[in-house]
């Protein structure tokens, strides 16, 4: 193992805070995306899961494997225009606001973002 590494699997992060965050909410810092498993002030840490699965609430009706979108307030959509992938709905939902189960992509690519 190399000396400098920090992490096995960069499953998890610590990041600074670009806003208020709640434990269980969706996350974009950079080209990081994710659920916040604490709760920080705006410019303290939060760690982020970058995997697994959750249920979330999403805007807009969704099928199973449809990409889900995060907006620039941490809200999460179904509307690509103008937002930024988050993850994949790994079930179906109706029109309005409600729960599905989200998976976050992590780490976005550059390809990815520019899409």
């Amino acid at each position: 193992m190399a000396l400098n590494q920090r992490y096995t699997h960069n499953d998890h992060i610590a990041l600074t805070a670009l806003a208020n965050t709640e434990s269980g909410s969706p996350v974009k810092i950079g080209q990081y995306v994710g659920v916040a498993q604490t709760t920080a002030d705006t410019g303290d840490k939060v760690t982020i899961w970058l995997n697994g699965s959750y249920e979330l609430t999403v805007s807009g009706a969704l099928a199973e494997g449809q990409i889900v979108y995060i907006n620039g307030s941490n809200g999460l959509t179904a509307t690509a225009s103008g937002n930024f992938p988050f993850g994949v709905a790994n079930t179906a939902k109706g029109t309005g606001s409600g729960i599905a189960e989200v998976a976050p992509f992590g780490m976005i690519t550059a390809t990815a973002a520019l899409a």
